[in-house]
């Protein structure tokens, strides 16, 4: 793990770890000044006998000090200070190697009972000292105590020391602290960052992608909020794409996919197609899910005529392929599900079909399943220049995302690169919006209501007015068990002017006013 990384990761953390320090902080403080202070005095004495005829020796002075702390001394000299039952207190000494000096250090409650304490045991001890030594005791001889210095009360108390216990608490709190983080971090199973990203995978990231605020009303941000952060990141995956596709062999398409359902694929990949248009390239949205289509649905389109309807010999791309408004930008739904999608997708038909997409477009978006429960995003990856994995902040799990990149690598399927969605963070661009505005102009704006109702006619709607309430005027009731592609031909007079490359420069076009070339297909019919 790299220092920067982390850093990343206390930042994301920084909860647990204020939290953490805050608690051994606040625990430290409280347990120091609920402690008993204790104060501490020394005194030193001169012990000596009555007649000075005799020296005490230094083995008499180590007894005299385990005397100190024994209940011969300590219990009178309770009584004789006024020490209260109960009350803490404690008595101890050291003596020099040459000399009868004895220093005497007593501990208790208030600085004036240890100078009390520390000036009665000298004398005490010395009440008792011909007693406890046997020569001085064969020759009558009494030990005496002379005071040498008195203790005197101490300002301060020994302990709890609370700037040492706080200083030690904040490092304590700290360490543990980013400890957890770092546990934390270890054990949690989803991804959260872009660095996740890169422990998962050494491709690139190329976008992180910001959650979009009412996705439910508004999905399309690029185009009905194109000066947010949000429309810009997804201008921004644009970009990378093409350099990506510059590396790949340039076959300028993508397939978006995930690990696993429910991760924004599907957005990504509308975005995506709306941005490369507003390019000024002709892009074509394909819905490749079979099993669970959703761009026409989003879209606000209509869904039953669409990929499967082509594959069946039934309808011609001009046909199906729904313009988007006044953009460059058309869409091919899913079509009806049918009951072998991974056959459908695998088919030589599909194979011709996708070169007939590459020859007439300038860029090729397909929204595929997930990776991880159906083989569609493999047999799909086969047709396009690369594979677009998208991962969704607080849903992919690190184990499915693992998984997904381990079951591309088996077939032998690098990803082009991998997208972060539902990044948190704001849309607007604040200040700087106002001097960076990008887009278009106004003019060229529109509304998604006008885009409606320039594909589609008037039909059902339900109690609020809406197509099956998608929030548009309702597009055309198409029967799915249409066959005649006469009747699925009343999309092609929606398109607008084509554009082919030049002979002479394959970058150049040429506007066609007229109406656009036919599009027959140029493979067998798949046998129902």
């Amino acid at each position: 793990m790299q220092f920067r990384d982390f850093l990343e990761i206390l930042l994301k953390r920084w909860k647990i770890v204020l939290a953490s320090f805050l608690l051994v902080v606040t625990g430290t403080a409280w347990f120091t000044l609920s402690m008993t202070p204790v104060y501490e005095a020394n005194a030193r004495v001169f012990l000596s006998t009555s007649s000075g005829g005799y020296v005490i020796s230094q083995q008499d002075l180590n007894t005299y000090l385990e005397l100190l702390q024994s209940p011969v001394v300590l219990d009178p000299l309770r009584e004789e200070v006024g020490i209260e039952p109960g009350t803490p207190f404690s008595v101890s000494g050291a003596t020099s190697a040459d000399t009868n000096v004895l220093t005497i250090r007593a501990t208790a409650p208030t600085g004036q009972l240890a100078a009390d304490i520390a000036n009665a045991a000298g004398p005490e001890l010395a009440s008792i000292g011909g007693d406890f030594s046997p020569l001085l005791a064969s020759a009558g001889q009494r030990v005496e105590s002379t005071t040498i210095q008195a203790a005197s009360p101490p300002g301060n108390p020994t302990s709890p020391n609370l700037m040492r216990n706080l200083a030690l608490g904040v490092l304590a709190g700290l360490a543990l602290g980013m400890g957890l983080a770092l546990l934390r971090q270890s054990l949690d199973t989803r991804i959260r960052t872009e660095a996740d990203l890169r422990v998962a995978s050494n491709r690139p990231v190329l976008a992180a992608l910001r959650r979009i605020r009412n996705a439910d009303t508004a999905p399309l941000v690029v185009e009905s909020n194109p000066h947010s952060v949000a429309a810009e990141e997804y201008r921004r995956l644009r970009t990378n794409l093409q350099f990506v596709d510059v590396t790949t062999g340039g076959r300028h398409s993508f397939v978006v996919t995930s690990s696993m359902p429910g991760e924004g694929k599907t957005l990504t990949a509308i975005n995506l197609a709306l941005a490369m248009a507003q390019g000024g390239s002709r892009v074509l949205l394909v819905d490749a899910d079979l099993r669970h289509p959703s761009v026409a649905k989003t879209m606000g389109l209509e869904g039953h005529v669409g990929l499967t309807t082509i594959l069946l010999g039934r309808a011609s791309l001009t046909e199906v392929a729904q313009p988007w408004g006044d953009t460059s930008l058309h869409v091919l739904p899913a079509g009806e599900s049918p009951p072998n999608p991974s056959e459908l997708l695998g088919s030589t038909a599909m194979e011709v079909l996708f070169e007939e997409f590459l020859r007439i477009y300038d860029f090729v978006v397909v929204d595929s399943p997930p990776i991880l429960p159906v083989i569609d995003p493999v047999l799909i990856n086969r047709l396009v220049g690369g594979m677009l994995v998208v991962a969704c902040v607080n849903r992919t799990k690190k184990r499915d995302l693992a998984h997904a990149l381990k079951n591309l690598r088996t077939v032998d399927i690098e990803p082009a690169g991998l997208a972060l969605n539902m990044v948190p963070g704001g849309e607007g661009y604040g200040k700087y919006g106002y001097y960076y505005a990008y887009g278009a102009s106004k003019g060229r704006r529109r509304s998604r209501t006008a885009h409606a109702e320039s594909v589609a006619p008037a039909g059902p709607t339900d109690e609020r007015g809406d197509a099956g309430g998608t929030g548009r005027p309702p597009a055309p009731a198409v029967e799915a068990t249409a066959t005649d592609s006469a009747h699925v031909s009343e999309h092609a007079s929606a398109l607008p002017s084509r554009r082919t490359r030049r002979d002479d420069d394959p970058l150049a076009f040429t506007e066609s006013p007229d109406a656009p070339p036919p599009l027959t297909p140029r493979f067998p019919p798949v046998r129902k």
